[in-house]
């Protein structure tokens, strides 16, 4: 299986989009700080993110399609989850991913396309804010559990919905303002993925997400109403997977990201979208790659 790993951004390291795919779906956990903490209390949330990857990298450089048997994987990936900081210092969230996936290979008797929605992986996380008084830096802790289905016939390993791995999740986050305003504000997140304990002889390959962004908070719409264009940049590195039933040899990738988006506040609502556009990106062998990707996220906070 030569799919590059089926995400390009998300949303803050905490909640985040947890799609679980085997295929590097960790960089949707970071980027935009729609949803970083602010004070005590429940913050509910949805995501769904759309990815179609349909051209085939080796290197650093487009490769003929004749190189690889996969020729699209097309995603719809769709979240809920919860956000609950008990103080300003701690807080823990979940994560209940649903991952709807159209794989199209030749299989040496034809190119068909084989189409499966399961449960992904669900994440539980912990989050301590309590660096500042602002809450403005914080780490956060959890795991990825083997929820998802990794066991559909007609997918590949690293395409399957879920990766059957336990993971262990670390990250921290921080954020501040350029002016005394508050208007200009910038953040930084990162966020490291590792198995812990692997099934079926694939072991998915680490990963590394990073992000850092700008806003601008200075557009008020009417009363409580306000638009927030946010600029981003993602880095990502993947190890190759591992494993009997692993593919090293086209697994693994570094790549780079720009992300520009829109956030609309209404009273306890957030709206978030935007379009991820890969800038920079090394496939180790021959990996589909999705030529942008798009993610819209909603929360209230009660």
């Amino acid at each position: 299986m030569r799919a590059f790993g089926a995400a390009f951004a998300g949303i803050f390291v905490l909640p985040a989009t947890a799609m679980a795919c085997a295929c590097g779906c960790a960089v949707f956990d970071v980027g935009t700080s729609t949803l970083l903490p602010s004070g005590p209390g429940t913050t509910l949330f949805g995501e769904y993110d759309f990815l179609d990857q349909t051209k085939n990298w080796s290197g650093t450089h487009r490769a003929p399609a004749a190189n690889n048997d996969d020729k699209e994987i097309k995603t719809d990936f769709f979240l809920a989850g919860v956000q609950h900081m008990f103080n300003d210092d701690w807080g823990v969230m979940a994560e209940i991913p649903y991952t709807d996936r159209a794989f199209t290979t030749d299989t040496g008797s034809g190119v068909p396309t084989f189409h499966h929605s399961a449960l992904g992986d669900i994440r539980l996380m912990g989050v301590y804010s309590g660096f500042s008084p602002d809450m403005s830096s914080g780490i956060i802790f959890g795991v990825k559990l083997p929820t998802g289905d990794h066991t559909y016939a007609n997918f590949d390993p690293d395409t399957e919905i879920g990766s059957g791995s336990t993971d262990l999740l670390l990250g921290g986050y921080t954020s501040g303002s350029f002016d005394a305003t508050q208007k200009f504000t910038w953040f930084a997140q990162v966020l490291w993925q590792h198995h812990l304990a692997t099934q079926n002889n694939y072991v998915p390959g680490s990963e590394l997400n990073g992000a850092v962004g700008v806003s601008y908070s200075g557009w008020t719409l009417a009363q409580n109403v306000a638009l927030t264009p946010v600029l981003q940049v993602l880095a990502s590195e993947r190890g190759r997977d591992g494993g009997a039933m692993g593919e090293p040899d086209d697994t693994g990738y570094q790549r780079l990201i720009v992300s520009p988006g829109l956030s609309l506040s209404v009273n306890q609502w957030k709206l978030y979208a935007d379009v991820e556009l890969p800038v920079y990106q090394h496939m180790n062998g021959n990996q589909l790659i999705a030529p942008y990707a798009l993610k819209f996220i909603a929360s209230y906070s009660l």
